[in-house]
């Protein structure tokens, strides 16, 4: 820190990172406020080589419009000016060991994180052969006995109950547990039990992205359920589609299994092969070689 505590409790609101480039060289009609800047080797460089008053005079205007803090890289030597000015404009000016590269590559992911998008899910999260299932229904449906199920069948829970889910860039959403419960699952009936304690670490991860919504439904029978699986159903979730199966529950279903081809059969579609749409193609070529032959031999009059 070049200038002290002064500016530290200025607000970063974007993610944002820039060079200050055109500002330095006088140009301020674009200039966004509300970005970290970074000036590196050119930059430094470039400041050094101006006179003593036009320099003053650049960092004074930087300072002036208000971004949030400035970062130098390498470790290079400031101009004193800069310094002077960013505690007078309360500007933190902050100085990395990191080449400009470098740096960028690492505020950029962490400023993303910190920024996205983040809604908290009642349901249940877990990765079922690389693919992570979103459970959701409602209150005693069995969300948590269909994870605890698939867990003991050797898949891996993420969250229980409370997924915290965020979006990463513009359709990856990442789910995981709240960082108080862990991995805890509440059973009805018996309580509270620890499922890394109970099937060892490897039954547990610490987050996931969610790729599919199993939707737990009580049974209907006057609701259209999905026969073919030609009708694709969505979701959205943070304003990104997700697939979504809706499973109507009644007694007898192994609803752990039916999780498990859900599993499989996005890795399939993942992979190019969809079955429904293979079946629906082969049905329709055999109902017109029947036509072909039906209308042969209605021509046939020998």
């Amino acid at each position: 820190m070049l200038t002290g505590d002064v500016g530290l409790d200025r607000v970063i609101p974007s993610s944002e990172v820039s060079n200050p480039g055109l500002v330095l060289a006088g140009y301020t009609a674009r200039f966004t406020a509300d970005r970290v800047y970074v000036l590196g080797e050119t930059e430094i460089s470039y400041l050094f080589a101006l006179p003593d008053a036009d320099r003053r005079q650049r960092i004074e205007s930087l300072c002036e419009l208000g971004c949030p803090c400035l970062f130098v890289t390498k470790g290079l030597e400031v101009p004193p000016e800069l310094v002077e000015l960013g505690r007078a404009r309360a500007v933190a000016v902050i100085r990395s060991g990191l080449g400009t590269s470098e740096f960028y590559n690492r505020i950029k992911p962490f400023l993303e994180e910190v920024f996205a998008a983040q809604t908290a899910i009642h349901g249940s999260l877990a990765d079922v052969y690389g693919v992570g299932l979103l459970f959701l229904g409602r209150s005693g449906i069995g969300k948590s006995e269909c994870v605890l199920d698939l867990v003991e069948r050797g898949h891996r829970v993420v969250a229980d109950d409370v997924v915290l889910v965020r979006r990463l860039g513009h359709d990856v959403l990442i789910g995981r547990g709240h960082e108080h419960q862990h991995h805890f699952m509440e059973i009805r009936g018996i309580g509270l039990i620890d499922i890394a304690a109970l099937f060892g670490i490897r039954a547990v991860r610490q987050q996931k992205r969610i790729e599919v919504v199993v939707q737990l439904e009580d049974w209907d029978s006057a609701a259209p359920y999905e026969r073919t699986g030609l009708d694709g159903d969505e979701t959205t979730v943070l304003d990104v589609k997700l697939p979504r199966v809706v499973v109507p529950l009644n007694p007898g279903k192994n609803i752990t299994v039916i999780a498990e081809i859900v599993a499989m059969r996005h890795l399939l579609k993942y992979a190019g092969v969809d079955s429904a749409r293979e079946f629906n193609e082969r049905l329709i070529g055999r109902m017109q070689e029947q036509r072909v032959i039906r209308e042969y031999l209605e021509e046939d009059y020998e």
